[in-house]
């Protein structure tokens, strides 16, 4: 048991560090919306997604309510779900339904994508630590983001929130650039998302990023049906 959990920490040291850096720019942009270093730090140690917390914050600034809230978070992070069924058919047998609601918690992109790659089952003591090392990253660079947000000037802390931006370019440029069904859905997402706040200002923040999500994604399914191909590659 021992021994699968540093290997999993091991594995997850890459992660760690990845958002150890995206995560201070997280921390910035929580102060800059006049959030508290204790808020960002709890926003960042109870919801373990990126885009989901930036978004969330932006509901907050915008002074959403709690139903844009919660439909916000749950079109963003829909995905999780899916990941976490597909992770469900590597699970070592000692994975009680206990074990289940722990590691669903810590399943992001990144972690998803280390488990996946694992030729053997995946036991709890493994997931424990592949999750712990990066969560550990994501939680201290928001800490360190939220203070120096605090402490340094408007002009510092407006250009280290760049680091936001730059990560979500860097998530949606390869794939775009792999696929062109992913680029068409992003203009799209992009294109709803401008109109809303140029000829509809009278649609919160929140509301704006779930309607362009969901139309460009029907738009995106409608357009580009999956292939029996597809599928059976997928499920492989």
């Amino acid at each position: 048991m021992k021994k699968e959990f540093v290997k999993g920490m091991r594995h997850g040291v890459p992660i760690m560090l990845g958002y150890l850096s995206v995560s201070f720019g997280f921390g910035v942009l929580c102060i800059q919306q006049n959030l508290s270093i204790l808020a960002a730090v709890g926003i960042s140690v109870t919801n373990l997604t990126s885009a989901g917390q930036v978004a969330g914050v932006g509901v907050i600034a915008a002074g959403g309510s709690l139903i844009e809230m919660i439909l916000c978070q749950l079109v963003i992070n829909l995905r999780y779900s899916l990941m976490s069924l597909s992770l469900s058919q590597k699970l070592d047998p000692s994975f009680n339904l206990m074990h289940r609601l722990f590691v669903g918690y810590g399943i992001t992109d990144e972690i998803f994508a280390v488990a996946s790659s694992q030729t053997e089952p995946l036991k709890p003591s493994y997931m424990y630590g592949l999750i712990l090392t990066p969560f550990l990253g994501w939680s201290t660079g928001t800490l360190l983001g939220a203070i120096a947000g605090d402490i340094m000037p408007a002009s510092v802390t407006a250009a280290l929130a760049l680091m936001l931006y730059g990560m979500f370019i860097a998530i949606i440029i390869p794939p775009a650039k792999k696929n062109h069904k992913v680029l068409v859905v992003i203009l799209i997402a992009a294109a709803l998302s401008v109109i809303m706040h140029y000829l509809l200002p009278m649609i919160s923040g929140g509301f704006a990023i779930i309607i362009a999500a969901v139309i460009s994604s029907v738009i995106g399914a409608l357009i580009f049906p999956v292939s029996e191909q597809e599928r059976g590659e997928a499920a492989e």
